[in-house]
């Protein structure tokens, strides 16, 4: 248990240190940012400290992190974290031998170069949630010469943050989220001046970083919806000239409270495969079939409440299902046992296609919001169309599940086989039309319009309705409390 809690940081209730925003950045729509800056910095040493929480993995191309010219951080087409230096005439790089596939995690990475070093291993440092990680796929880092120089921190190579272009056709840009990230020129620094080990759980967590930046350094908190490119280095640089970025791009999904998306491992495990993920993984379209979608956390008790909305010709279901036991690329979201979700047309579809109608009739389209509120300790789901719950139901009645649809097992007559203590995740069916999808906004961030902006009574996640009194947001503060 505590290799993995050491592995990938899922955020936690107190670490005494909160980071309440992130950026998310996505591929598709361009969006990066920039700085150009005269005079050279130190191009031998620097250390740089990010916070990412990918949302597409195993592309087809790279994903960038942080570039300047022919140098950058990035992950590989196969997942692998790569650091790349070019000095002018040699490429050298620090591949690690891991893959980063977990999308439902935040990670802290730290590169730290130093090539004035004697020892060729010690030149360059790369650390995974507070650990040195030296197993290399690719080590060539130790054919440099000491002293050698590489890009980052040259005037005639420009930062470029969430990208990489050094004058190609492709600028291969990073998708997911980055938060408190620190760039600092002319120090190597260990992981420690940016986090520690929570000594509660050995869960890596963030600190306040309290030294220099240098003179070319930077830190982006991404805490101006403003002008999210904002340096907030008292020596830093200057802000950042953002692309395609605006105020709606900041998020409150984060390391110290992290929150659901959905999951593109989910879908390929359980049979999918053609599902697109976008937009900080709240997007999903599909490309071939029929697809189904699920959620990256799951819970177990406690109530809980997301919102999602259809794209334009989309007939989507939303409701929850037993992970890996749903969800082929034929049993979709109540087509079995272990899964359940309304229908647009105002009916909860369960085993074996059973439904149940809503009374009166509520159908919903394109140009509805629809709610989802589970209470898990009484073993009902309730729908809302617009702010409105449907069958007339009363999310807060508890145990006599007022309008809401009961799936605990024998519940329904239908041999369902979800019983009392099962996981269960966030489950989605994608029908497959021209430009066919589904928005999903579990508080940390979404491209639906909000308007009203309501948070859950611990004041977690932004919503346009108001979740019901006791059902919250899911995030990882959350579910360490009632999860």
């Amino acid at each position: 248990m505590e290799t993995l809690q050491r592995t990938a940081n899922r955020g936690s209730v107190s670490t005494g240190y909160d980071i309440d925003n992130s950026l998310k950045l996505e591929d598709d729509n361009t969006e990066g940012m920039a700085k150009n800056f005269t005079g050279d910095g130190d191009r031998r040493t620097w250390t740089y400290s990010t916070w990412v929480k990918r949302t597409e993995i195993t592309g087809s191309d790279a994903f960038h992190l942080f570039g300047a010219s022919y140098s950058n951080i990035q992950f590989m087409t196969n997942d692998l974290l790569r650091v790349e230096l070019y000095d002018g005439s040699n490429t050298r790089y620090a591949d690690l031998n891991r893959v980063f596939r977990d999308t439902s995690a935040w990670y802290h990475i730290v590169v730290a170069l130093d090539s004035t070093q004697s020892t060729a291993a010690d030149r360059v440092k790369i650390y995974i949630n507070g650990v040195q990680d030296t197993s290399f796929n690719n080590n060539t880092y130790t054919n440099m010469s000491q002293n050698d120089q590489f890009d980052f921190g040259s005037a005639s190579a420009n930062y470029q943050f969430g990208y990489y272009f050094a004058g190609g056709s492709n600028d291969r840009r990073f998708c997911g989220y980055v938060a408190e990230t620190h760039y600092v020129n002319g120090t190597a620094l260990t992981s420690d001046s940016f986090g520690e080990f929570d000594s509660d759980t050995g869960i890596w967590i963030p600190k306040a970083y309290s030294g220099s930046h240098g003179s070319k350094g930077f830190y982006f908190k991404f805490d101006d919806s403003s002008n999210l490119g904002k340096d907030s280095a008292s020596s830093g640089i200057g802000d950042f000239t953002l692309t395609n970025i605006t105020a709606a791009d900041q998020a409150v999904d984060t390391p110290t409270n992290n929150f659901c998306t959905l999951s593109p491992l989910n879908t390929e495990n359980n049979g999918g495969g053609d599902v697109e993920y976008t937009e900080g993984a709240t997007k999903a379209k599909t490309l071939a079939a029929d697809e189904p979608a699920s959620g990256s956390m799951a819970i177990t008790k406690g109530k809980w409440y997301f919102e999602c909305k259809a794209l334009s010709n989309s007939e989507i279901m939303a409701g929850w299902g037993v992970p890996n036991s749903w969800g082929t690329s034929t049993d979709n979201p109540g087509n079995d046992e272990y899964s359940f979700a309304v229908h647009p047309v105002g009916r909860v579809y369960y085993y074996g296609n059973s439904y149940i109608d809503f009374s009166p009739s509520v159908s919903f389209d394109t140009n509805d919001i629809i709610s989802v509120a589970i209470d898990a300790d009484n073993g009902f789901c309730y729908w809302a169309k617009n702010g409105t719950y449907m069958n007339s139901a009363t999310p807060t009645s508890g145990a006599t599940g007022t309008g809401g649809f009961n799936y605990l097992s024998g519940s329904t007559g239908a041999n369902m086989k979800i019983v009392d203590g099962d996981f269960l995740v966030p489950a989605f069916r994608v029908n497959y039309y021209t430009n066919s999808g589904i928005l999903l906004n579990f508080g940390g961030y979404t491209t639906i319009t909000i308007s009203s902006a309501a948070s859950d009574a611990n004041g977690y996640g932004v919503f346009e309705y108001a979740p019901p009194s006791g059902y919250y947001a899911l995030c990882t503060k959350n579910l360490a409390e009632y999860g």
